[in-house]
């Protein structure tokens, strides 16, 4: 294993799931804000006849619902990432799955011009479901990164000892948080224009019940992660 490679994270205590809680209630309470304000700006203005003030409201009101909605999902995920039956575990084929991830998010990636290359992937043991959606944040997270502008994102897994090592990296800015670790945080914002989500935090639950670890390596330029999976897990 490499010497840069950081101990193996413990198991999220119940201090890390109450910060967890909380800043997802306090996410949750500026869009629910935002629409309790415009809808009853929306019954007032209804008597005045104000249809600009109106139709504006209407958008406040429907952005605000996608947001509170968002963060639901997102509290959703990381609670099914927590609660994964290692007695159901079957071999699942991670080049499977990265391609179900690379449909369910082709119109984002053919949108922004992203680029998506990938090596030959291994089965391993798990929940098929959770692998995928492993895939899916990990490539959400670059998409969110690159923003309009595309970025080249390569995924590549090897044999090390009894373990895989995955690596995903992109050829973005550097990681906007310091140090690295911060970026598995549940609803930090790495950009000001970014709405913040548990993905990568819910990716590294999904890592750490299969037995591995994930963790962030400090580049001048781009982004890489690198998790880690046992090449047998005992359910």
């Amino acid at each position: 294993m490499p010497a840069s490679q950081p101990a193996m994270q413990a198991n999220h205590t119940d201090a890390e799931l109450s910060d967890f809680l909380l800043k997802a209630c306090h996410d949750l309470r500026g869009p629910l804000r935002t629409m309790r304000i415009h809808t009853e700006l929306l019954n007032h203005n209804r008597s005045a006849a104000n249809d600009q003030e109106s139709e504006q409201s209407v958008e406040f009101i429907a952005n605000g619902a996608l947001a509170a909605a968002a963060v639901v999902d997102g509290i959703a995920d990381y609670a099914l990432a927590l609660a994964i039956d290692k007695s159901r575990f079957q071999m699942v084929p991670l080049d499977v799955m990265l391609r179900a991830a690379i449909a369910k998010l082709a119109t984002r990636i053919r949108e922004t011009h992203t680029q998506v290359d990938y090596g030959e992937l291994p089965g391993v043991m798990g929940d098929a479901d959770r692998l995928m959606q492993l895939f899916e944040y990990l490539l959400d997270h670059a998409l969110r990164r690159g923003g309009s502008k595309g970025l080249a994102v390569k995924i590549s897994a090897e044999s090390q000892n009894d373990q895989w090592l995955f690596t995903v990296c992109d050829d973005g800015p550097a990681l906007a948080v310091e140090p690295p670790e911060r970026v598995f945080t549940p609803f930090v914002r790495m950009h000001a224009n970014q709405r913040p989500g548990p993905g990568l935090a819910t990716c590294r639950a999904i890592v750490e019940r299969h037995g591995g670890r994930l963790w962030a390596e400090a580049e001048s330029n781009g982004c890489v992660l690198r998790f880690s999976l046992p090449q047998s897990v005992q359910a």
